[in-house]
């Protein structure tokens, strides 16, 4: 490996408006041709470290080091024309255009006055050729699957002229196989000579890709190791400052008798009049959890949406506890006792302006042991908002700050804290720990569990395959709005037979063990 130091950020030190430190102090050094984890807990302060090298935020003491030469980074655009490209975890592709239109945008060859399009598509077609990347530079975006997106992003980064490259949690959204290919693209990129920073959570993938890693920790850095010379245990000591424990406890299943919720027949077509859900049945029980797979886009938004009340527009039948719930509000199913873990935590999931005491409340100010006859309890709520905090690892400030203020995993830390905190008898989870640092998830996985052994239904809806393999009692996978593959026996399944139902090479016509009833 060429040991060229390409990039230096020393004593980096950012603080914002309302006090917080999100980066003390911090330095970090990248070497070209390498591939470089940055890690650390939700709110360690990663995301504003690449912020700042990404010209998004301006540090308020430090430098940047580039090539050798003392820099100042001005804006992205700036970061771009510099070499530093960035593919954000929630892609931003313009769907009605093509591979190649995506690709050039911005910086388009022209006709005179207008795209030359003929070399807008040569021009794409050869990043692509060069650094093995098939993708059809022809297809509308819209059209292709997450992974080839992905792949998009990247060679927009390559086009305008990326030498170094940040990956903010690429695998969150690809199968198994497709993870597997972006390994082997990031190896080749490594070869070329550019270097990749890959902010991720998943310890067994940065030991499986990664060359270095730098961890951070309540906004300092706590140094730079050699990956193949450190455990995933060490890393996770480290990010967390304690010892955690990346096992479950997950105890022999006990069915409750009674069907907790049933499904039968589900229809349900997006708002543009497209199928998303296709005549889908199934039943779960207390005392399980039924993980639900899938690559995202394969209706499974659509049926926890319609599962919640979120959308009403639907065919077929959905009973929870014998009542069917057709013309049901969302708080009449959620005093059925369903809790709703949402996809989105920011559009779904909070109120961004308002404090973490009221989010953590903003379902239960009718519960007679918050709310007197005409006041609050306002000294129970703020016990109790105190207690959830310090139970779910909440770093804040403090209850009043707003919610739009912490970290992403923070956030998903306050909707989890209101929700487990309502004592449900169903729990439906989508991508309950997405974002979320390995102590967090390792957390949230045991209180699912534990839900489970009290006779709580749980839904798990995740992109995770460690996660949904490791919790689930039966395992379905979702394909165009259908179930293409359904296992009881969750063990006995592999990564790569999963895969090949999530990509739909694979379909089961018959499905054993969905229905109860």
């Amino acid at each position: 490996m060429d040991r060229q130091i390409v990039l230096q950020m020393n004593h980096i030190m950012k603080i914002y408006g309302n006090g917080v430190v999100a980066n003390e102090d911090v330095s970090l050094e990248l070497r070209k041709g390498e591939i470089h984890a940055l890690l650390g807990e939700n709110g360690a302060g990663k995301s504003t470290l690449m912020k700042v090298l990404f010209g998004i935020e301006a540090p308020d003491q430090g430098e940047i080091v580039l090539n050798g030469k003392a820099t100042v980074i001005k804006s992205p655009q700036d970061a771009i024309s510099k070499g530093i490209g960035m593919v954000h975890q929630h892609f931003m592709l313009v769907p009605s255009l093509t591979v190649a239109e995506n690709i050039i945008l911005g910086v388009a060859p022209k006709k005179g006055l207008f795209i030359d399009m003929d070399k807008a598509i040569e021009a794409a077609a050869n990043i692509a050729k060069e650094y093995n990347f098939e993708v059809d530079v022809r297809q509308r975006v819209e059209e292709i699957p997450v992974g080839i997106k992905q792949k998009v992003e990247i060679l927009k980064a390559l086009y305008r002229g990326a030498q170094i490259l940040i990956l903010d949690e690429p695998t969150a959204v690809l199968t198994p196989q497709e993870t597997d290919e972006l390994f082997v693209q990031l190896m080749k990129l490594r070869e070329k000579g550019h270097t990749i920073i890959f902010i991720s959570h998943k310890l067994d993938e940065i030991k499986k890709i990664c060359d270095r890693a730098t961890i951070m920790r309540n906004g300092r850095s706590m140094g730079t190791y050699e990956v193949a010379d450190i455990s995933t245990q060490e890393m996770s000591k480290l990010m967390v400052g304690r010892e955690i424990s990346l096992q479950f406890d997950k105890k022999p299943q006990h069915l409750t008798s009674k069907t907790l919720l049933k499904v039968r027949n589900l229809t349900v077509y997006n708002t543009q009049g497209v199928l998303k859900v296709d005549n889908l049945s199934f039943d779960i029980k207390g005392g399980e959890i039924l993980g639900i797979a899938g690559v995202e886009g394969n209706g499974q938004t659509e049926l926890i949406d319609t599962l919640t009340g979120l959308n009403k527009k639907y065919k077929g039948q959905i009973q929870i506890k014998g009542k069917e719930i057709a013309g049901s509000s969302i708080a009449d199913i959620r005093g059925m006792k369903v809790a709703h873990i949402p996809e989105d935590r920011m559009t779904t999931g909070c109120a961004s302006t308002l404090s973490i005491q009221e989010n953590l409340f903003s379902y239960q100010f009718r519960d007679p042991a918050y709310s007197g006859k005409v006041l609050l309890k306002q000294k129970e709520i703020e016990k109790r908002s105190d207690s959830l905090i310090k139970e779910f690892l909440v770093k804040c400030k403090s209850r009043k700050q707003n919610v739009g203020m912490l970290s992403g995993g923070n956030i998903q830390k306050v909707i989890v804290a209101r929700e487990f905190s309502t004592a449900p008898d169903i729990i439906i989870a989508n991508q309950p720990t997405r974002g979320i640092d390995v102590g967090a998830a390792a957390f949230i996985r045991q209180r699912l569990l534990d839900f489970r052994d009290a006779g709580c239904a749980v839904i798990l809806v995740s992109a995770d395959l460690t996660e949904v393999f490791s919790l689930s009692d039966r395992l379905a996978v979702m394909y165009k709005g259908k179930f293409a593959g359904f296992f009881t026996d969750v063990g006995s399944v592999t990564e790569e037979e999963l895969g090949q139902h999530m990509l739909g090479i694979k379909q089961d016509e018959r499905l054993e063990g969905v229905l109860y009833e």
